[in-house]
């Protein structure tokens, strides 16, 4: 019903206004007195064989909301009720901006994919950071692992990066699980540069100084692009080992245009910004076969990029990942694509 009905009436609306329409509407309905506990009946998978401990955390289950999805952790609990795992909220910065210019989200339907160029919109770390506690002293049972993604503010120089990541780390320490350092999005002017050796090395073990110095240090993973050479995920390899961070996520969007179904003018007249969805399926799992391989498998890889079955999700797995992560999917597949992979994996 949901791909047949719904989807196509979703597709009549703009991607980004039907997004917080449908989030909107999912908050409402799930305050209902019971509404919550006949969604996690309906869609939470519970099963032992699912868990996974990985950083030293104990994952429910391995599929996760990866970032941008839930941008200003306001979604959560019913991400949880929806059968995640884990959600990743973000990516926050330490003030609030509003992003890039609207419209900035586009479906490429043939694809099954997004482009997306939003510029890091949010609310800011701090209101973040708050609402989590808030969802901590009321998760009313719910088992749920929270991420949280942290980036520079677009106005910041990479010169002082740093700053703006360790405002980010301080703000959210006592309210997430594990942090992610963006560095990766193609959607703030500059920002890829400092997946580059050497200001990586100094962010993250800035990051990893001010972690260790907390009675309980909290996992930092980094978050890389699809778009980087073999020699440059050889340096990833090499700057993880070095400041002993928890490991990495592959992959973020997609700079690229390769193998797109969509008319190449249409993808011309959408310009600038990542791709998701199905198009970065194969790459994404190339680039954590790499990571495994060449590492020996000395890191955990959160996998995601065009997961949208168990099938998908298993290819990621088997290619050395620990966890996966879905979002442009869960657009075209609908609310129970969490359950349906879970179930696959069993």
């Amino acid at each position: 019903m949901y791909t047949r009905i719904i989807l196509p009436l979703l597709f009549r609306f703009d991607a980004e206004t039907i997004h917080h329409t449908v989030t909107s509407f999912l908050k409402f309905a799930l305050a209902i007195p019971g509404l919550s506990a006949l969604c996690r009946k309906l869609y939470v998978l519970e099963d032992k064989r699912l868990e996974r401990t990985v950083f030293g955390l104990t994952f429910p289950n391995p599929v996760g909301m990866a970032a941008g999805f839930d941008k200003n952790a306001e979604l959560v609990s019913e991400l949880s009720d929806l059968g995640f795992g884990f959600v990743e909220i973000g990516t926050v910065t330490p003030r609030p901006q509003p992003g890039n210019p609207r419209p900035r989200l586009f479906r490429l339907k043939a694809d099954r994919g997004l482009i997306n160029r939003m510029g890091f919109n949010n609310k800011g770390a701090g209101p973040a950071a708050e609402r989590l506690r808030q969802f901590s002293a009321n998760r009313g049972g719910r088992r749920v692992i929270v991420g949280g993604n942290i980036g520079k503010n677009k106005d910041t120089p990479n010169e002082q990066a740093l700053n703006d990541y360790l405002l980010g780390f301080r703000a959210l320490f006592d309210a997430v699980d594990y942090f992610v350092v963006n560095v990766s999005s193609p959607n703030t002017p500059g920002l890829r540069d400092l997946q580059e050796r050497e200001p990586l090395t100094n962010l993250l073990t800035a990051l990893q100084t001010e972690n260790r110095q907390q009675p309980a240090p909290k996992p930092i993973l980094l978050k890389i692009a699809p778009d980087l050479t073999d020699g440059q995920l050889d340096d990833i390899i090499a700057i993880v080992a070095e400041t002993g961070i928890a490991g990495v996520i592959a992959t973020n969007t997609t700079i690229g245009r390769d193998n797109l179904v969509t008319d190449a003018a249409q993808v011309g007249q959408i310009g600038a910004g990542g791709v998701s969805g199905q198009p970065l399926r194969e790459r994404s799992t190339a680039v954590i076969r790499y990571l495994h391989e060449r590492s020996g498998g000395t890191f955990p890889i959160i996998g995601v990029g065009g997961i949208a079955s168990a099938d998908d999700a298993r290819e990621k797995l088997d290619a050395g990942a620990s966890l996966v992560q879905v979002y442009t999917s869960f657009i075209y597949e609908g609310p129970a694509l969490a359950k349906r992979i879970n179930r696959g994996l069993l």
